[in-house]
């Protein structure tokens, strides 16, 4: 969009507030926001094809959407990151700060990226709207029942839950086994005691007594599915081939043959419109789905990101975690799935998080050490070699904090160099925009750049489910082992009779180390992968690989961020962020 002079409006000339640091949400409410029709308008998007939520949220319409269908594609640039730490690595901040950063050149861009669980932000997490001058507003309500798609996937997933039980409860046509029920309930919270339970106890009218048990929304296959699906038809067949339970001659249940698959898009079509906001510089930001990336796949709608790649020249999208997970998750499973085709990818470091990796422990993060900065390094390291397997051109980003020395920001520099790959120290949190022109202007010719970009998948879709998992392992992870317990190997063999052996594999790891024991980090090689559970996820498309101790449930912290949480005495909420 042009200024009344001509140039590319930026946050220094229109919307950014005024310098003055604070925390995340000080910043956020000192915004000064656009109605979204403005927002979309940026887009070319018209006020008739926008359902507004307030003043400053939108829903894209379904027929606008299929109207454009047939536009040409801009160019998608992945943002994925080093193996997180408590350090923090800033991967949503960097997602925003290069989407303005792009906008600033003149670039028009669109940003796409995850709702957050409500789980991880009353636990220990916190917010995920970006931060400092990088973030997507109205930061509040995007962290908490924003359009209230979450809440949506969690009724149509319990509403299957409920039909089923009631299904069996009523005669049981189907002759569903109680004790291979495959279907749990969720819940978009992190409550560990109802990780196991045994439901349906009182006598006969209280239902089928059976084993049961929660999984947290963000790792629903109907959350996968909706993130997955092109458009509302494949939504509601993928919806009816989710294998929910086996009969008792063995043979699958499908969702589709309780007659689920209509009600469960009753309570989803508004929903699986793509939610628009902006951000802090007015730039427009899709915000849609949200699946964990160590329990699931990791990335934003497949409808969002292809809406966004028809109405912008260049999509900076981001996959949750470390590359080995998003990342692959995105390449493996995203872009094979939908036909995406990746033009550029920035690998997000910082200091803090490279000592952590060096062995540095978290008090004396603030005190200079270029050494550890060096040992960790290997750790950035091994996510460049891993990008490169998929063809895709990359630069590293530095997301800068105040207490970072010279001396340590070159260490990072000179390692990536040894690497041959470009490295930029990037300070949007601080300066929005003006902090990642340098950056953007680099992703901008690599995305341009015809011939760079060679994606392919990490593996073929041929190989068996086990293989597949190895040459992850091997080739991601440098595992020198896999072990699959008993009931994998028992699992793996049923499914692929099944006729589900050529699905790609969802890896549910640990986020934290490139193994599955989260006490290894840098760049450990030579360990032993533990799969202990795998899952089918039918309507989805994948399978889901379990390893270590990793739930699909998440517990809260000894002390979590709710317990900081209030509502002052001017109705504003404290302490999310």
């Amino acid at each position: 969009m042009l200024n009344p002079e001509g140039k590319p409006e930026s946050a220094a000339e229109t919307a950014a507030p005024a310098k003055k640091h604070g925390s995340d949400l000080e910043i956020a409410r000192a915004a000064h926001l656009r109605p979204i029709r403005d927002v979309a308008a940026r887009l070319d998007v018209p006020e008739e094809a926008l359902y507004p939520f307030g003043h400053h949220i939108g829903k894209i319409e379904d027929w606008y959407l299929q109207q454009i269908e047939d536009r040409p594609d801009g160019k998608l640039i992945l943002v994925t990151a080093i193996t997180p730490t408590p350090a923090g690595e800033g991967k949503t901040t960097m997602t925003i700060g290069l989407g303005d950063g792009l906008n600033r050149i003149g670039a028009r861009t669109a940003m796409c990226i995850r709702e957050p669980s409500l789980g991880p932000c009353f636990g220990m997490k916190g917010g995920a709207a970006g931060g400092g001058y990088a973030q997507v507003v109205p930061m509040e309500t995007i962290n908490l029942h924003f359009t209230g798609d979450f809440h949506a996937i969690t009724a149509a997933h319990n509403l299957l839950a409920a039909m089923l039980d009631n299904h069996m409860h009523w005669g049981n046509a189907q002759d569903i086994d109680p004790r291979r029920v495959a279907w749990r309930r969720v819940l978009d919270m992190n409550d560990r005691a109802l990780r196991r339970m045994v439901i349906g106890l009182g006598g006969p009218t209280e239902g089928v007594p059976r084993e049961d048990g929660f999984d947290i929304t963000v790792a629903s296959e109907v959350m996968a599915i909706f993130c997955l699906a092109k458009n509302f038809d494949d939504l509601h067949e993928r919806l009816g081939a989710m294998v929910i339970g086996y009969r008792r001659d063995k043979s699958p249940v499908y969702a589709r043959d309780i007659e689920a698959p209509g009600a469960m898009s009753v309570l989803l079509q508004q929903a699986f419109n793509p939610n628009l906001v902006q951000t802090l510089e007015n730039n427009p930001a899709f915000v849609h789905g949200g699946p964990f990336a160590n329990i699931a796949h990791g990335c934003n709608t497949v409808r969002a990101t292809r809406a966004a790649l028809k109405l912008s020249d260049y999509v900076v999208t981001e996959a949750g975690f470390g590359a080995d997970l998003g990342a692959e998750k995105f390449f493996d499973i995203k872009c094979r799935k939908a036909g995406l085709n990746p033009s550029a990818a920035v690998v997000v470091a910082t200091v803090r998080a490279l000592k952590m990796h060096g062995g540095v422990d978290k008090a004396d993060l603030g005190k200079p050490n270029v050494e550890a900065v060096r040992a960790g390094a290997v750790n950035l390291g091994r996510h460049i070699e891993n990008l490169r397997k998929f063809g895709v051109p990359l630069v590293v980003g530095i997301n800068r904090f105040g207490t970072d020395t010279e001396e340590e920001l070159q260490a990072v520099v000179d390692y990536c160099a040894a690497q041959g790959v470009e490295a930029y120290v990037c300070t949007h949190w601080a300066d929005g925009s003006a902090g990642s022109e340098a950056i953007a202007a680099r992703v901008r010719e690599l995305a341009d750049g015809e011939t760079t970009s060679r994606f392919a998948p990490l593996y073929s879709e041929e190989l068996s489910v086990e293989d597949k998992i190895r040459k992850i392992a091997s080739e991601l992870y440098r595992a020198g082992d896999v072990v699959l317990s008993d009931a994998a190997r028992a699992e793996i063999r049923r499914l692929t009779k099944l006729g589900y052996g050529n699905l790609p594999v969802c890896m549910a790891k640990t986020q934290y180390s490139f193994s599955s024991d989260p006490a290894l980090r840098g760049a450990p090689e030579g360990h032993t992968l533990e799969v202990r559970e795998v899952r089918l996820s039918a309507g989805a498309g994948f399978i889901v690989v379990v390893c270590g101790s990793i739930m699909t449930m998440p517990g809260l912290p000894k002390v979590p961020a709710a317990n900081a949480m209030y509502v002052n005495e001017n109705g504003q909420i404290e302490n999310l962020s």
